[in-house]
């Protein structure tokens, strides 16, 4: 699903590394944009059938225009297939120069996707007046917060730490909080803090490798995500997932669109070629996984074909085919 914008182009991108690679997939496309997309319409349909056959997806990002009436095609199918995790990594790589470069930065953002102010909950409640509904439930709480303590199990990672406005929003984000720490008893191998998100925003500017697997509710989430992803080189680079119980569906992760610089071979397509190598390590297709992600990595590093996000002046198409000449050389 290359989606709206650079979606093409960057979709394009992973396909022909694939290929390159000799990677065992094979893929259903739809060159759909997220006006064609309507909850009831065939195209959409079709992509849901899909999904519910393969349990797998990867996805660029559809555009939501600004203001009223305009409902985002991204969260709808979040919200369809009950994706409930978005998990993000980021870390700097050797050859993008930021504040950060001579840290190590190197964290996991596992975001909540399914409740909170960010789901869409609004409606007029008199001629002028609009009001946004928070929803926070037990149940979703402890099921992001456990996957967030199971990932960090499972990467041999060493704190959890939970973002959140529990000072103020003491309903809803005190019951995330409570739930929190009733999870992290579970875990004690673990060390678990929390965190308010004013100060998180900071601490992330500030020392970020203080962080390593951070849980959060939606709107934080991105709110983290896009902070963190600005001191490593912004939204070209950050892939990311989102994991439900039967389907899980790859997509950068920072979820920009980049319609401004669309079809003109502009785009960093580095989001998009992590976000398939971060399926293929879901699939555990280890093998394929580490070599696209290592010539990625040497590509970068090289700095010979950066796009401009990133501070080259190369192109989507060059970026590319040095990619696919690493992967060739280091068969």
């Amino acid at each position: 699903m290359p989606g709206d914008g650079i979606g093409q182009e960057i979709a394009d991108s992973v396909v022909g590394i694939f290929q390159a690679a000799e990677a065992p997939i094979e893929f259903e496309r739809f060159d759909y944009k997220g006006t064609d997309i309507a909850d009831d319409s065939p195209k959409y349909k079709e992509i849901l059938s899909s999904l519910a056959r393969t349990g797998l997806g990867l996805k660029g990002s559809y555009h939501t225009p600004l203001g009223a009436g305009s409902v985002s095609r991204n969260v709808q199918l979040r919200k369809d297939l009950d994706l409930f995790a978005n998990v993000v990594p980021i870390k700097n790589y050797r050859g993008i120069n930021t504040r950060h470069s001579n840290t190590k930065v190197d964290m996991v953002i596992v975001r909540e996707n399914m409740q909170g102010e960010y789901s869409g909950h609004e409606q007029e409640v008199d001629p002028g007046v609009v009001q946004s509904l928070k929803i926070v439930s037990e149940y979703s709480s402890r099921r992001i917060v456990e996957y967030a303590f199971q990932l960090a199990l499972n990467e041999g990672r060493k704190r959890v730490t939970a973002v959140h406005k529990a000072n103020i929003q003491k309903a809803t984000d005190g019951l995330f909080l409570r739930t929190f720490r009733s999870v992290a008893e579970k875990y004690p191998s673990i060390e678990s803090k929390d965190m308010i998100i004013d100060n998180c925003c900071m601490q992330l500017v500030m020392h970020p490798s203080q962080f390593d697997v951070m849980v959060t509710s939606n709107l934080y989430g991105n709110i983290c995500a896009n902070v963190a992803g600005g001191l490593v080189g912004g939204p070209g680079i950050i892939p990311g997932a989102n994991i439900g119980s039967g389907v899980a569906i790859f997509e950068p992760g920072l979820r920009h669109s980049a319609q401004d610089i669309a079809g003109q071979n502009k785009a960093n397509p580095t989001a998009m070629i992590l976000s398939g190598v971060e399926m293929l390590k879901y699939l555990e297709m280890d093998q394929y996984a580490t070599a696209i992600e290592t010539a990625v990595q040497e590509t970068v590093a090289e700095g010979k074909f950066l796009t401009r996000d990133v501070g080259g002046s190369s192109t989507t198409k060059k970026f590319t085919e040095a990619v696919i000449s690493k992967l060739t050389k280091n068969e």
